[in-house]
């Protein structure tokens, strides 16, 4: 590592040290933010010599980074921020903590995804999904893919990329080595017409789709997400048996598996790693308070509404609903509208958090029978004894987990 570079990570571990010390958070950015103002070059210097693995998309890179590095983790030690740093400060922060690691799997916000990939020359990188989130910081989802696609045209390792997301298609399809993942998206409410001609795009059944206007169509997949198992390349079907729930779940561990083992790691060796992961940064936990068994999960947009929402529907729990609205949110709230709401008729509801009024005339244009509690400690304490699920934006959840743990 040259010297400028060992002295700014040396400066920024310090910084993130003095943070956590301080109560001023948990060093994941600051370190990282340090070491950049010192050495613009921090980031390639870090990666340079390693085994890169980038995952990006709007919904799961916490969870499939957090997977992979499991599954990764039987070639040898793997520095990852599957904490969800996912800008170059946080990577930054996270190699420079394991700077003899072989291997990285870094999470990556599709806004910076182009920098990384020209810092880092992943050896993979992993195309989850894209839809609209926080369109007020993020921007329209047709200039991510625009972007990524642009990015991805310098990858000369694999891309593993989810070919029942239209975007990600359009995204990953020029690319040199494309690995493709039918993963069951249900979510195409973002891509209604073709990202590349603009022309409607057709559905065929369930599964096929394709542009009316130009080529772009569904790739033949070389994965294959089954109903609690994977179809792998060479025909074989392994059973997933995940501890976390949902099949958008099952979609991440299958897109994290291909990428494993384009690497070099056995299937079975990188699900059965898979199979331990029963918390994501807070992500599904249950805690205990005043007699009640209250489930925790974040939701963040549209797309991660409606799959969490599926999820919560197989068991007719009382639900507390939060949303804030800061700029890690996303101040603009009119995706709510968006957000199939419907689903949660017929059950007790909750609108919580800094903006539960803007929840609640949601809910009551969805015929959703609800009470507003703003604070969300107090919302569950309000339901009846027993479960109760509790489903949080960015921010909401963030702060849950911290007052939960007090």
């Amino acid at each position: 590592m040259p010297l400028r570079t060992a002295a700014a990570v040396r400066l920024g571990n310090m910084s993130s040290k003095l943070s956590q010390k301080m109560g001023l958070g948990a060093g994941g950015m600051i370190g990282g933010r340090v070491a950049l103002r010192l050495d613009p070059q921090a980031l390639a210097h870090l990666t340079s010599g390693r085994s890169v693995a980038l995952v990006t998309g709007t919904n799961g890179k916490t969870t499939s980074t957090m997977m992979l590095s499991r599954a990764m983790s039987f070639l040898g030690e793997v520095a990852t921020n599957h904490g969800g740093a996912n800008m170059p400060d946080g990577h930054v922060t996270a190699l420079s903590k394991q700077p003899d690691a072989p291997y990285a799997v870094l999470e990556v916000d599709e806004g910076y995804f182009p920098e990384v990939v020209r810092a880092a020359s992943p050896a993979v990188a992993v195309l989850l999904n894209l839809s609209r989130d926080q369109l007020d910081r993020v921007g329209e989802v047709r200039t991510i893919e625009k972007s990524l696609r642009t990015a991805l045209s310098s990858v000369t390792g694999v891309v593993v990329a989810n070919c029942d997301d239209i975007m990600v298609t359009s995204a990953a399809r020029d690319s040199a080595n494309v690995v493709w993942v039918a993963t069951g998206t249900g979510w195409h409410n973002d891509a209604a017409s073709c990202p590349r001609c603009g022309d409607p795009i057709r559905w065929e059944g369930a599964e096929h789709w394709q542009c009316t206007g130009c080529d772009l169509a569904r790739p033949r997949p070389h994965w294959v997400t089954g109903d609690g198992y994977l179809v792998a390349p060479n025909g074989m079907k392994v059973e997933l048996s995940l501890r976390l729930p949902g099949k958008f779940n099952q979609a991440n561990a299958v897109m994290a598996t291909a990428a494993a083992a384009a690497l070099g790691v056995p299937v079975e060796e990188a699900v059965q790693r898979l199979r331990g992961v029963s918390n994501v940064a807070g992500r599904y936990r249950t805690i205990q308070r005043s007699g009640h068994r209250a489930r925790l999960l974040l939701s963040k947009n549209p797309a991660g509404w409606s799959e969490t929402l599926t999820v919560v529907r197989e068991a007719d729990h009382p639900a507390v609903l939060v949303i804030n609205a800061h700029e890690a949110d996303g101040r603009d709230l009119s995706w709510l509208w968006d957000v199939p709401f419907e689903r949660m008729r017929g059950r007790q509801v909750i609108a919580s958090g800094e903006r539960a009024t803007d929840l609640a005339v949601r809910l009551t244009y969805a015929e959703v029978e609800h009470t507003i509690v703003p604070d969300p400690l107090l919302a569950i304490d309000a339901m009846p004894p027993g479960p109760v699920e509790v489903i949080a934006n960015y921010t909401a959840f963030r702060d849950l987990n911290a007052r939960a743990a007090q």
